[in-house]
């Protein structure tokens, strides 16, 4: 004889546990299930462990997906400031950083505790440590793990961190119920570099404020070299907008006017080119640069057109990644369960009654900075609300 609920959850990371605290305390009977050992796992690691759980700024446009226009319904109904007075209700301290970027004073724990106390306040049944096992769907019910209801939320996340248990299942849950699935690629993800770009891996450490860019796509804040290739919160943000093959460019220069090597030339003609980039960049990144550009000497030496050309291909430096270090250390998925087979306004599935997903199992991508916290919030919450 299975348990019947009114609802079953599959996961319990931020939008699972969300979600079935909220439909809980509705008076919903929810079922929690996760095959972790621990609920939270990829909350806990998240901000340095500090737990970025929102971001003051969230705006749609700040968000990826083959359908720009879905996640307006949610995130207007759930806002940041609606997590924040839950964060406050529960004492947790928190500042902001840098960017409208909200982490905890203390530890990440702080949030999966509230997340759980929100669960047991709804009378949730947790079952951790337990595989879904073969999903089925008839009468009108899902059967799970000997557990039946009339409602199902796919809230998997998607593949991105494999050592935290992330796996696939939301795209075969989908796929096992007919809905599309926008190929998922790793995003908030360093990018790796190979051929003559090998040198710059000897930077391993070395870091910059850049403006970084692909296509379009601008990203103003730090990049970071590292001993596979590039990183940092720059890249990281570009990183979930580029494809392989194309470059991305570096503005090695953004704190300093227009025609700056041109101007240090005729007011310091002997200070070597080397030097005067280590002004604005590290010591080691300066050497790297001018011995790339060949223009290792001092700044009177050189033609104003040779040094307009050296300061142009340091404001649009071309890097050619050759991959990205992979789901392993993706922080997020782009892609996932198409929008197209879901409401805006619920998140159920059009073509499965009672079927829903949320969070990341669905083709929504924040940037860095707690983007993807608060779509985790949003798409929970108008799941729960719908049940």
């Amino acid at each position: 004889m299975s348990d019947h609920f009114d609802a079953i959850v599959l996961g319990a990371g931020a939008a699972g546990m969300f979600c079935a605290g909220i439909a809980g305390q509705r008076g919903k009977r929810v079922l929690l299930l996760d095959h972790n050992e621990e609920p939270g796992r990829k909350i806990l690691i998240s901000g340095g462990g500090r737990c970025n759980f929102t971001n003051l700024n969230t705006v749609p446009e700040r968000f990826l997906s083959a359908n720009p226009h879905f996640a307006k319904s949610a995130l207007s109904r759930y806002t940041p400031h609606g997590f924040v007075t839950l964060v406050e209700t529960y004492g947790v301290a928190w500042h902001e950083k840098t960017l409208g970027q909200l982490f905890c004073d203390g530890s990440a724990r702080q949030v999966v505790d509230l997340l759980l106390a929100e669960c047991a306040k709804g009378g949730v049944t947790l079952r951790l440590g337990e595989d879904a096992g073969p999903i089925e769907h008839r009468d009108g019910l899902f059967h799970v793990a000997g557990a039946t209801a009339p409602a199902l939320v796919i809230a998997t996340g998607g593949p991105s961190i494999p050592k935290l248990g992330a796996t696939g299942l939301a795209y075969d849950l989908a796929r096992q119920f007919g809905l599309k699935v926008v190929e998922p690629r790793p995003a908030l993800v360093p990018l790796t570099l190979g051929g003559d770009e090998v040198l710059f891996r000897e930077l391993s450490g070395v870091s910059a404020a850049v403006v970084a860019k692909c296509g379009k796509t601008v990203f103003a804040e730090a990049a970071l070299f590292t001993h596979r290739g590039l990183s940092g919160p720059a890249i990281l943000q570009i990183s979930s907008y580029w494809k392989r093959g194309e470059p991305v460019g570096i503005d090695f220069l953004p704190a300093q006017p227009a025609g700056w090597i041109a101007a240090a030339k005729r007011s310091t003609p002997r200070k070597p080119m080397r030097k005067l980039l280590a002004e604005t960049l590290s010591e080691r990144l300066a050497t790297v640069l001018t011995e790339r550009l060949g223009i290792d000497g001092e700044l009177g030496q050189f033609g104003d057109k040779a040094l307009a050309a050296a300061e142009a291909a340091l404001r649009g430096w071309q890097f050619h990644p050759n991959g990205s270090e992979g789901f392993a250390k993706a922080e997020v998925t782009v892609g996932g369960i198409s929008t197209a087979e879901l409401s805006s306004q619920t998140m159920a599935a059009r073509k499965v009654p009672g079927l829903y997903a949320i969070g990341e199992a669905v083709d929504v991508t924040g940037w860095l900075g707690g983007y993807n916290f608060q779509w985790a919030w949003a798409s929970a919450a108008a799941a729960a609300q719908a049940i």
